[in-house]
């Protein structure tokens, strides 16, 4: 897949696609009602000999338009989008500089400065209730009706295809933030994940039996789980490894610092410095207080047993 500069002053990098088949929006997340328009969006590519593009806008611009919402939080970051989206098999990516004064851009502005100068855009495929342009004015209907000035096709996912999902960003968030990670992973249609950098901690655990790698790193934005015990897999290498994360302050050994901390089982490896991913799969219990170590370390080993049994049914 390419990654495109679509900015104002730039123009595609390379050649134009060709038979350009495009969808646009924000794809927070890439869930699963996303998917469905993806799989048309190369579907369409595949049968018209074109190539398929998506659209999408950086920073997010709930970060532009609600800028004096500082808690503004997304499943994603640019960089996990446009993996999800290669994986999809899109062949195309153009990342649109989203400002203010392009939010003002009428929807005929739009469509002429993105969708057919920069893009040549011959298909569009929306889902039901996409709009776009200033005040969201742009809708399908618009398109239908415009559609021989602006010399390309258009075609909406019904609404039956995305509405029996009952999905949306705005659920997926909700859901991890109460740390109910089934359901965000049904919507997502995949564990939900977050990359950092291991960083050296306090090795309290290590001297109970329960090494963790410390993660830091994780962009501000992205929507942490509420504080608890997860059962999790991480990625060292090209290995996923089982195991269980820690999100929350330690109050047993007085944690002041917010941390999050993954214990790997059957693992020992120096890690320090490494990017990890890891996987989400569900959450064991919330964080408490123990009287000792001794007792922190039999609830442990208690956790360690329920994220195998959890993780066993994932393989």
């Amino acid at each position: 897949m390419i990654i495109h500069d679509g900015s104002e002053e730039a123009v595609i990098a390379l050649k134009r696609p060709h038979s350009a088949v495009v969808a646009s929006g924000t794809f927070d997340g890439v869930h699963v009602g996303h998917q469905k328009i993806l799989s048309r969006l190369c579907e369409l590519a595949r049968e018209r000999n074109g190539e398929s593009v998506v659209v999408t806008y950086w920073p997010h611009p709930r970060f532009v338009l609600q800028a004096n919402k500082p808690d503004l939080k997304l499943l994603s970051t640019f960089e996990e989008k446009a993996d999800l989206f290669e994986r999809a098999g899109v062949d195309h990516l153009v990342r649109i500089p989203f400002t203010k004064a392009f939010s003002r851009l009428s929807s005929h502005e739009f469509i002429i400065n993105v969708l057919v100068n920069k893009i040549s855009t011959r298909y569009l495929v929306i889902g039901y209730d996409h709009r776009f342009g200033k005040n969201r004015e742009g809708s399908f209907d618009y398109l239908k009706e415009h559609a021989q000035e602006y010399r390309f096709d258009v075609e909406e996912i019904p609404r039956q295809d995305i509405d029996h999902i009952g999905v949306s960003s705005t659920k997926i968030r909700k859901a991890i933030s109460e740390g109910d990670m089934h359901t965000a992973n049904e919507y997502l249609g995949r564990p939900y994940s977050m990359t950092g950098i291991v960083a050296s901690g306090q090795k309290i655990g290590r001297s109970i039996g329960f090494p963790t790698a410390n993660l830091q790193g994780i962009a501000s934005y992205k929507l942490i789980p509420t504080d608890g015990v997860y059962a999790a897999r991480a990625k060292v290498g090209q290995q996923w490894y089982n195991g269980m994360m820690n999100i929350g302050f330690r109050p047993t050994v007085s944690g002041i610092a917010h941390s999050i901390e993954v214990h790997l089982f059957n693992f020992d490896q120096d890690i320090y410095g490494a990017m990890l991913p890891v996987h989400i799969y569900s959450r064991i219990r919330s964080e408490i207080k123990f009287t000792n170590l001794d007792a922190l370390q039999a609830q442990l080993k208690e956790d360690c047993r329920s994220a195998m049994d959890i993780l066993s049914q994932h393989l």
